[in-house]
């Protein structure tokens, strides 16, 4: 995906591009206020934060919280976007594919497959890939827990 950004990616997903700057300015903002950092990237999609049980949305704000949470978030993004991205163009420079079936899922009101042809990228990855989109958005657990569940159900106990 980053050798195919376009505008519309990039505005969707700037926290990539965000958290992949050398430290520690990320980090420093994002300590700031860990809440708010969460809400402005995880609030603004589809479904916004209805989607998250309550619970579960006090959870992500009490691990936001904790001491070196966000460096271990901006470095996660810095090695997709070095030694991740290195390896995975050595791949491809050499022709391996994944060999494993691989079903891919996304929510069709999300950027991802608003930006990409995401089974055409798979395909240059994998063998055999199957997938589509489901009606909702990034956080497809949250928003369509039961279709997800019919999925991974269908494709690992056929």
């Amino acid at each position: 995906m980053y050798d195919n950004t376009s505008q519309a990616f990039a505005r969707a997903y700037w926290h990539w591009f965000f958290l992949i700057q050398p430290p520690p300015l990320p980090e420093a903002l994002i300590e700031s206020d860990p809440v708010r950092y969460l809400r402005s990237v995880m609030g603004k999609r589809h479904a916004g934060l209805a989607a998250f049980a309550p619970q579960a949305w006090a959870e992500y704000e009490r691990c936001a919280q904790i001491p070196g949470t966000a460096m271990s978030i901006c470095e996660d993004y810095r090695a997709s976007a070095s030694i991740d991205l290195d390896h995975d163009r050595a791949d491809v420079a050499a022709g391996r594919q994944l060999t494993p079936p691989l079903h891919v899922l996304w929510g069709e009101h999300g950027a991802v497959g608003q930006c990409f042809d995401v089974l055409a990228l798979w395909r240059e990855r994998a063998v055999d890939v199957s997938g589509h989109s489901l009606p909702c958005g990034h956080y497809i657990a949250e928003e369509a827990p039961a279709l997800l569940l019919a999925q991974a159900l269908n494709f690992f106990i056929p």
